[in-house]
C-alpha cells in the first residue's frame, strides 16, 4: 500500500509559509491530515494575493508533518477560525514539479505519494526556522499605543475601570483575551 501524503493548492510564498512554521487557514479533516507524514504545496499563481513566483500547479514545497493545529482566520480568508487548521512542518524540502495540481475545486487533497512524481527519499531536508516571538497583534498594539495615547494596563487595572464604568463589583468583571 502506497503512503498518502496532503496536497494543498495555496498562493503563500515559501517565506510565508515557513514564518507561520507551515502551511495554514484549511478547511480540512484534521485527522486524516494527521495520519499523513507528508504535505505538499502546490502553487496557486492566478490567486489576487499570490507571493510566490512559482509556475501555477507546480509543487514547490514540501513538509515533513509535525501536528496539525486550529488557526486563526487571515486578511485574504476573513471567515471564522471554525475548522481552519495550520499543519505545521517539522522539516522541509525545495521542490520544482510540474503540474502536480490536477486542477481539483477543493484546495486540499489526499493522495499516493506515487501519483506526484515526487521521491521523498531523494529529498534535501532542512530544519525548520526558529518562529519569530512578534506577531501582527503586538505590531497593531504598539500602533495603537502610540497614536492614542493608550497605556498597557494590568488585569486589576482594567477590571476596576470596567467595574467603574458599568457600575458593578470588580469581581463581577470577566475579562477574556483572546490571541
Amino acid at each position: 500500500m502506497s503512503e498518502e501524503v496532503t496536497v494543498v493548492f495555496t498562493a503563500k510564498s515559501v517565506e510565508r509559509i515557513l514564518r507561520e512554521g507551515g502551511t495554514s487557514s484549511w478547511r480540512l479533516d484534521r485527522n486524516h491530515a494527521r495520519q499523513c507524514a507528508f504535505v505538499v504545496c502546490t502553487r496557486n499563481a492566478y490567486a489576487d494575493w499570490v507571493e510566490g513566483t512559482e509556475a501555477h500547479h507546480s509543487a514547490f514545497l514540501v513538509g515533513k508533518v509535525r501536528d496539525v493545529v486550529p488557526c486563526a482566520a487571515t486578511p485574504e480568508n476573513d471567515e471564522s477560525e471554525k475548522n481552519r487548521y495550520l499543519i505545521q512542518f517539522s522539516e522541509f524540502a525545495r521542490v520544482n514539479v510540474a503540474d502536480v495540481w490536477k486542477g481539483d475545486r477543493n484546495p486540499v487533497r489526499y493522495v499516493p505519494v506515487e501519483e506526484l512524481g515526487i521521491d521523498l527519499s531523494s529529498l534535501e531536508w532542512e530544519a525548520m526556522p526558529e518562529l519569530e516571538n512578534t506577531s501582527e497583534p503586538a505590531v497593531q498594539v504598539a500602533s495603537l499605543k502610540k497614536a492614542s495615547g493608550v497605556q498597557p494596563l494590568t488585569m486589576a487595572e482594567a477590571k476596576n475601570g470596567l467595574a467603574l464604568t458599568f457600575n458593578v463589583a470588580p469581581e463581577a468583571v470577566e475579562i477574556t483575551i483572546r490571541g
